[in-house]
C-alpha cells in the first residue's frame, strides 16, 4: 500500500510541473496533532516573505454554500470567520480588527469566497510586511480536496511522526482525546489514513517525516521551498530565536460566560519545545518512555500502519 501511494504521489508531482497556477503556491501544513506541525509552522514563518498564522480552523465552515446577494454573503462569511469557533472565538489570535476585516471584504465586488479567504491571509501577512502566506491547521488534512477546489494554489505538506511518540506527547495536553493507548492509536491511525486518502485527489501534496525534519532541517526545508516555489532562507533554521514572540499571539479562548477554556500560559507551555533548536532526543522517545504494556496496546491498533510507514516495531 505504501509503495502504491508513493507511486501515485510521484505521478502527481510530475503532472504538477506543467500546471500553471494563477496565484503563488500557498503551503498548508497538516498532520495528526503533536506531529511537529507547530515546529514546521515556525520554521516557514521565519522566512522573510512568508507569514503563517496560528491555527485557523474556520475554512470548512467558510466553504459552505453562501446564499443571497453580495452583502448577505459578505456578512455571513465574515461572521463565520470572526466568530469561529462559535463557543469561544479564536479571532483575537490573528491581530486583525473585525471592522477592518469587514471593510476589506466590501472591496470584493462581486463577492467571491476564494478572494475573501485570500483577503484574510493577506491582511495577516501585511501585519509583518510579508507578501506570501500559508496555514497550519492539522485538521485540514480531512478537507484538502474542498480547500483545493476553492484555492487551487494550495500546496499541502503532511508531516508524519511515529505514532508512539505522538501518543506520549499528546496524552497529557488539554485537547487529548484520552490518555489510554488504544484511544490515542485510533486517532493517529484515523488522521494519517484520512489525510492520505484525501491526498489522492489533490494536485499538490508532499509528505514529510518529523524525524527527518529534526535530524536534517536544512535539506527538508529546501525541499519544501522547492515545493512551494520560494527561495530557501537560512533564517528558517533559526526559527527558535523568534518563536516565543510569535507564540504570544495565541490568546486564552473564553466562553461567553467568561469561563477560560485554556490559559495563554497553558497554550505556551504545550509548545515550549519549539522555542529551542530541534532536539534529536525527541525521536523514538517511546523506546525509553513507553511501558511494554503500553507499546503492545498501541501496536495492537496501529502496528500495521507503523510498519507500512517503515517505523520499527519491536
Amino acid at each position: 500500500m505504501a509503495n502504491i501511494l508513493a507511486q501515485a504521489h510521484a505521478r502527481r508531482r510530475r503532472r504538477c510541473r506543467v500546471v500553471e497556477r494563477p496565484h503563488q503556491p500557498v503551503p498548508f501544513i497538516v498532520g495528526s496533532p503533536r506531529s511537529g506541525t507547530t515546529l514546521l509552522r515556525l520554521m516557514l514563518d521565519s522566512h522573510p516573505q512568508l507569514a503563517i498564522p496560528p491555527e485557523t480552523g474556520f475554512l470548512p465552515r467558510a466553504l459552505v454554500s453562501l446564499f443571497g446577494n453580495d452583502e448577505r454573503q459578505r456578512q455571513s462569511f465574515g461572521a463565520a470567520l470572526i466568530n469561529f469557533p462559535p463557543e469561544a472565538s479564536g479571532w483575537r489570535d490573528f491581530g486583525i480588527e473585525p471592522d477592518a476585516f469587514m471593510s476589506e471584504l466590501r472591496t470584493i465586488t462581486p463577492f467571491h469566497v476564494d478572494e475573501a479567504i485570500r483577503c484574510f491571509y493577506r491582511m495577516y501577512a501585511a501585519r509583518f510586511a510579508k507578501d506570501r502566506w500559508g496555514d497550519k491547521t492539522p485538521t485540514y488534512g480531512r478537507h484538502m480536496r474542498a480547500i483545493e477546489q476553492v484555492l487551487p494554489e494550495a500546496c499541502f505538506i503532511h508531516i508524519i511522526r511515529d505514532g508512539r511518540d505522538v501518543a506520549l506527547s499528546l496524552r497529557d495536553v488539554w485537547f487529548a482525546p484520552g490518555k489510554d493507548m488504544t484511544t490515542l492509536a485510533r486517532q493517529w491511525r484515523r488522521d494519517i489514513c484520512a489525510t492520505r486518502r484525501q491526498s489522492l485527489g489533490c494536485r499538490h501534496y508532499l509528505e514529510l517525516r518529523y524525524e527527518s525534519l529534526v535530524l536534517d532541517p536544512e535539506t527538508c526545508l529546501r525541499d519544501i521551498c522547492d515545493f512551494i516555489e520560494i527561495d530557501y532562507d537560512p533564517a528558517m533554521k533559526d526559527y527558535h530565536r523568534r518563536a516565543a514572540a510569535r507564540l504570544l499571539e495565541q490568546q486564552a479562548p473564553t466562553l461567553a460566560s467568561g469561563t477560560v477554556l485554556v490559559t495563554q500560559h497553558e497554550r505556551l507551555a504545550q509548545q515550549r519545545l519549539t522555542m529551542c533548536p530541534p532536539d534529536p532526543s525527541r525521536i523514538f522517545r517511546w523506546r525509553q518512555a513507553m511501558l511494554a504494556s503500553e507499546r503492545a496496546e498501541y501496536e495492537a491498533v496501529a502496528g500495521g500502519l507503523l510498519a507500512a510507514l517503515d517505523y520499527p516495531c519491536i
